[in-house]
């Protein structure tokens, strides 16, 4: 089967939406001919990576036995909703180019965001035949309305979301990475749908196969929030947070990341002396900083409910440490960690509630490593990488089979 999976985020980027749609690429390859339509790597540092930033605009690579089409796209230093939308734009009429590069497809499967892809995929499908798979890791458009004021007004969102649903039903078929992006995507248009979830390779997220990671104090509790620094989360609340710990100097924050409120949140912890920042780390380093965190946390706005479903979850509850999360009253996040045991989920970001948690974990030390342990289980067995990508390969396989006969 000739499969060609059209994302903007692909390898050497190994966080986020580009960790998972090599993952999937390199697993389908074993089995079928992969191509994909991709950019050059940038994320999460808003920088093209060195070793591309001198490439031709078309550079065309194999890497794990996938056909990798890339277009050099414009990217912007500091992303704002009209930077990012010449983003979409540049890219889709690069990509364009090189969808013309692609002789045979049995199926195209297109990676959201960016919604404007879906139009490539579409053209690809119209001109070589197969099927139009659409999976969808961010509803970009509602994660736009919840972050700018201005575009908040119903005739703005009548259009933006009208546009949605006409470029949507183009596809055959829909998965998207949650259960409750599911019933919100039922909520814009009747499609075709499948729970696609992200996964986690647990062999690489291991306690057992962890070092001592040099970025931490090893003789404090060390309370860490690593993956984007951007608008999802309440930054301004975890900036409290660590102003009024500071009395308690046993207790040390880690922040380590990228996104758009880095250095806003940099400058304003700057003076504290409870508080380390560090830039992402590699893939294979990441497993040694997850595993020798005490405590993990993560403060999510809660207006983002069903929009995105942050990753970093999986990662954060594979090193077998305990979590505090606070979000949405019914996000499907706090399922998982009630129906876990794993960890502490928050419908507000309450002040003095967080911190009673965070030293209740400090002294409490074996209930945080029954939460470890019972975390780490809980993504064993619903979120491992095998069983969630090998039930992908046979839907995909019977919709093309489906499609031919």
């Amino acid at each position: 089967m000739n499969i060609t999976i059209i994302s903007h985020n692909y390898f050497p980027e190994d966080s986020g939406i580009g960790l998972y749609t090599t993952g999937m690429a390199e697993f389908l390859a074993k089995k079928h001919e992969v191509s994909i339509i991709t950019g050059v790597p940038y994320y999460p540092q808003w920088k093209i990576y060195s070793n591309y930033s001198d490439s031709p605009l078309f550079v065309n690579e194999i890497i794990n036995g996938v056909n990798v089409y890339r277009f050099k796209q414009y990217t912007p230093q500091q992303p704002t909703f009209l930077s990012r939308i010449f983003q979409m734009i540049h890219f889709f009429f690069g990509s364009l180019f090189n969808c013309f590069k692609i002789k045979k497809t049995d199926a195209v499967i297109v990676v959201m965001p960016f919604t404007i892809s879906i139009v490539l995929g579409w053209i690809l499908k119209v001109l070589k035949g197969g099927i139009l798979w659409v999976h969808i890791q961010d509803f970009e458009f509602d994660a736009a309305l919840s972050v700018k004021i201005y575009a908040k007004s119903k005739f703005y969102s009548k259009i933006l979301f009208k546009i949605e649903k006409r470029i949507l039903q183009k596809a055959d078929f829909v998965s998207t990475i949650s259960k409750s992006m599911l019933h919100k995507l039922a909520q814009k248009m009747i499609v075709s749908q499948l729970y696609f979830p992200n996964w986690i390779d647990y062999s690489k997220i291991d306690p057992k196969s962890a070092v001592k990671s040099e970025l931490f104090n090893s003789t404090t509790f060390n309370v860490l929030y690593s993956g984007n620094i951007g608008e999802k989360q309440d930054w301004e609340f975890y900036i409290k947070l660590v102003k009024s710990m500071q009395c308690i100097p046993e207790i040390h924050f880690y922040l380590i990341g990228e996104g758009a409120k880095r250095m806003s949140v940099r400058e304003a912890l700057k003076d504290c002396s409870n508080f380390c920042y560090y830039p992402p780390v590699s893939y294979d380093q990441l497993n040694n900083v997850l595993c020798n965190a005490d405590v993990h946390v993560l403060f999510q706005k809660p207006e983002f409910k069903d929009v995105v479903l942050p990753s970093k979850i999986l990662g954060m509850m594979a090193s077998a440490k305990p979590s505090i999360v606070t979000g949405h009253e019914d996000s499907e996040i706090k399922v998982n960690f009630i129906n876990s045991e794993g960890g502490c989920y928050f419908d507000e970001n309450n002040l003095e509630t967080i911190k009673e948690n965070i030293v209740y974990l400090k002294n409490q030390t074996v209930v945080a490593q029954i939460m470890g342990f019972k975390a780490r289980k809980f993504v064993i067995e619903h979120f491992s990488h095998e069983n969630i990508l090998s039930k992908f390969q046979t839907e995909l396989e019977c919709r093309v089979s489906e499609k031919i006969i």
